[in-house]
């Protein structure tokens, strides 16, 4: 009687030791895409991020929003993987930490700055990046006229959604980084509700609206 239950302890352990770490990896990365929670991870993150009050829209809508400035020096500047802001898209039920850069670290944490371009309020082309299971999956409901925010630790930012774009994931054609004025660009993987890296991208692309200029030279 005892034979036959320590050979099946023995045979259930022995399977246990061949199949899980084939089976743990695909269990990781489902945990990864699939969970829209905050990761807890072993490191953490500079959180720089403080709301400001928001003064660009007049509380009479038919107002022109205003444009303040704000100098780089009066600011804290994010490091790589700082928490400096966050991003929303109602319509889209869209609501996540920003990060300054796109390293695996902060994507599994929020929406990161593509190294390489810039900061809100900069004048130049923002462009974010977001897991296409988790974070940014609600930008399947992207439609044109949408309005996306971003609160940073210096101001807060209204842009439109003007355009949207599915393309392969080597289409540099599909956002210029040397444009002379501000404009943000949202992407992911697509198909959106796929697991894991594709070929394809979506674009999503918005037109600056309101929130404060940062002068450079003070």
């Amino acid at each position: 009687m005892i034979l036959p239950i320590v050979f099946c302890i023995i045979t259930y352990l022995a399977a246990a030791a061949v199949i899980l770490p084939a089976v743990s990896s695909y269990l990781a990365v489902a945990d990864m895409f699939f969970s829209d929670k905050h990761q807890a991870l072993s490191k953490e993150h500079t959180n720089i991020f403080v709301p400001v009050e928001d003064t660009s829209v007049p509380s009479d809508s038919s107002q022109t929003p205003r444009q303040d400035t704000v100098n780089i020096s009066g600011f804290t500047f994010p490091s790589y993987e700082d928490q400096f802001g966050e991003l929303m898209i109602e319509d889209c039920g869209i609501k996540a930490d920003l990060f300054f850069g796109d390293s695996w670290y902060a994507l599994r944490n929020g929406v990161g700055i593509y190294n390489g371009s810039a900061i809100p309020g900069y004048g130049k082309t923002i462009m974010i990046a977001g897991h296409n299971n988790t974070y940014f999956n609600g930008l399947k409901y992207a439609e044109k006229g949408q309005i996306v925010r971003i609160r940073t630790n210096y101001g807060n930012y209204r842009y439109e959604i003007t355009g949207i774009k599915i393309t392969d994931n080597v289409d540099s054609s599909a956002y210029d980084l040397d444009a002379d004025s501000e404009n943000l660009i949202l992407y992911t993987c697509y198909p959106f509700d796929t697991l894991g890296l594709t070929d394809q991208r979506a674009f999503i692309y918005a037109k600056y609206l309101s929130g404060p200029v940062i002068d450079k030279n003070h």
